[in-house]
């Protein structure tokens, strides 16, 4: 991923994006053609290693290729020349798009041991059930029934070799032309937009 200076982000922006958005692991199939699937990650950030899971009957994993790229994508939104104060003034401003991203690139290793994958699944699941009142364990459904699906599934681990973090949120802007879009993007009706908003606004602050 192309990163300029100025919109590097430190690794801690791979563990926020893993918790709320699903990875898209590209790997390549034997005539070296691109196959993607998206998938709900664990991030272990000690030992740079994404883990998680794809169906049986995806053929990704059958690949000889050992080496894999992650994309996190998070929130992004459009970004209007309207916005910016620099269009009245000279009109050199053109529309762009701001975002989040990491990229984690490394070799990959599946695996379809039962206890492996029974212990991905609850980790999983305690990452995205923790915050609820009444969070689902793996152990409320009958084993039979989990030992089922989880013939259905086959687990991955990359360890991240490089781990490349971009936060592009406007900060090559004049302060005048990045208020400008922060209050824009704002001011839409687009979750997304407003989030980045946000993130533009806690990035000055």
């Amino acid at each position: 991923m192309y990163v300029p200076s100025h919109f590097e982000a430190d690794e801690a922006l791979a563990a926020r994006l893993s918790v709320r958005f699903a990875g898209i692991v590209i790997t390549v199939d034997p005539e070296g053609a691109p196959v993607a699937t998206h998938a709900p990650l664990l991030w272990d950030a000690g030992a740079k290693t994404a883990s998680g899971h794809i169906a049986r009957a995806n053929p990704q994993w059958r690949f000889p290729s050992t080496r894999a790229l992650v994309v996190l994508a998070g929130p992004e939104a459009y970004v209007s020349p309207s916005w910016c104060p620099s269009k009245a003034e000279h009109g050199k401003v053109v529309p762009t798009w701001n975002y989040e991203a990491v990229h984690l690139s490394g070799s990959i290793t599946w695996f379809d041991d039962a206890e492996r994958l029974r212990a991905l699944v609850s980790d999983l699941s305690a990452v995205h059930e923790n915050a609820r009142e009444n969070p689902w364990r793996i152990e409320d459904a009958p084993r039979p029934y989990i030992d089922a699906m989880l013939r259905g599934i086959v687990g991955f681990s990359m360890r991240a070799e490089a781990i490349e973090s971009k936060r592009k949120l406007s900060q090559n802007k004049s302060a005048a032309d990045f208020a400008g879009v922060a209050e824009g993007l704002a001011g839409t009706c687009v979750p997304a937009s407003i989030e980045i908003a946000g993130l533009m606004r806690t990035l000055k602050s």
